[in-house]
């Protein structure tokens, strides 16, 4: 079968691809997730909270689909990235699922009992079920960005040396904080636009004041702890970009300050790091200024620049070891053959146009504010 693009290319392709999935995620199901991380803190009574949860409620199961085709692109485009990372990280991977297991049983179950205990117990639910997956993605980000302990013998079996506890630590930890506040800014901005304006959006608005202060602070120190610590990877020899997929083939060493390479060999690729910065700073603007519609840029500002300058400084690593650098998994020595990759993008090109037409004509329907007048009446709302 004649594939009309090289296998080059095609990796390249679904390094993109994977991104736009991963951003499409955080922006989309990223403001559900901050919504409900918000929610002990921005709604007091019952019915101030069901005007939060009802400005999700209508969409978050779409949002899944991101999720979803996020895991999926990683099977399909790279079997060794989602072999060793969804077993070694299982642990962790099983904490987000059980988390977000939680949100769709709390919208179904809080409003069957008029109970005030029982409705508070769900809604800690909904809480949970919007910080532990923001904090634990933002944790793993950070791991991949120092290595993951595996390593992979002469028949490429993976050995997987690491713990759970072994997760964190300073540095992943404030990745981790970063992509809390990167989400609770991304839902104060969604509640700000969506809600009356009232009570809870100005709870929502000081709230994501400080999220956004965070977010520069973060940012700020965790580009600092890149460039001077011993964090970075580097390929080192001859590389076959369109050569056949073997991680044991690949040499490369730790090299402290190599994720910051890749903005002096492309300069365009410093437009990431710069949105990171702008956005949150865009959101602080518009929040002292009232501006709805300008602080939910802000936000998607700051979670597309904060996600690109991770994909970015890290190229072409995917998933770099900790324990021995030839081991790592890169964009071209890690991926499915040139027929499986052909073959999927042309299935992701016609199902990811119907995704996002659906997610478009959604929020066209359900454009507007909800009102506390909406949530007394609709018997529709949760």
């Amino acid at each position: 079968m004649a594939i009309p693009i090289d296998y080059e290319t095609l990796r390249l392709i679904w390094w993109l691809l994977l991104g736009v999935l991963l951003i499409g995620f955080a922006l989309t199901d990223g403001y559900d997730l901050g919504v409900a991380a918000l929610l002990p803190f921005v709604a007091r009574t019952d019915e101030e909270r069901r005007l939060a949860i009802n400005s999700i409620a209508p969409t978050w199961e779409g949002h899944q689909v991101w999720l979803i085709l996020g895991g999926g692109a990683i099977f399909a485009a790279w079997p060794f990235v989602y072999a060793i990372s969804f077993s070694g990280f299982y642990l962790a991977i099983f904490l987000v699922l059980a988390a977000l297991i939680l949100r769709p049983v709390a919208f179904k179950y809080r409003s069957k009992h008029d109970d005030a205990a029982w409705r508070s117990r769900w809604d800690w639910a909904l809480f949970i079920g919007g910080i532990v997956p923001a904090l634990v993605f933002g944790v793993a980000v950070g791991n991949v960005l120092i290595g993951a302990p595996f390593r992979l013998d002469s028949d490429l079996r993976a050995f997987y040396e690491g713990s759970l506890l072994g997760l964190f630590t300073p540095f992943t930890l404030l990745t981790g904080l970063l992509s809390v506040a990167m989400i609770v800014l991304h839902g104060a901005g969604w509640l700000a636009l969506k809600v009356e304006d009232g009570a809870v959006m100005e709870r929502a608005r000081r709230l994501g004041k400080f999220a956004a202060l965070l977010v520069l602070v973060l940012f700020a120190i965790g580009g600092m702890m890149v460039a001077t610590t011993s964090i970075g990877y580097r390929l080192e020899g001859a590389i076959d970009a369109a050569g056949p997929s073997n991680p044991r083939w690949t040499t490369a060493a730790s090299a402290p300050g190599a994720w910051l390479e890749n903005y002096e060999r492309q300069p365009w690729m410093l437009l990431a790091p710069i949105f990171g910065f702008v956005g949150p700073a865009l959101a602080y603007l518009a929040i002292a200024r009232r501006r709805q519609a300008m602080l939910f840029a802000g936000s998607a500002t700051a979670v597309f620049g904060i996600i690109s300058t991770v994909g970015l400084s890290m190229f072409p690593f995917i998933l770099p070891s900790s324990i021995d650098p030839h081991s790592s998994l890169t964009v071209w020595n890690a991926s499915s053959s040139h027929l499986t990759l052909w073959i999927m993008l042309v299935v992701t090109l016609i199902f990811l146009p119907i995704v996002l037409a659906y997610t478009a004509w959604v929020l066209k329907i359900l454009f507007g504010r909800i009102t506390l007048e909406e949530v007394r009446t609709n018997p529709d709302f949760y």
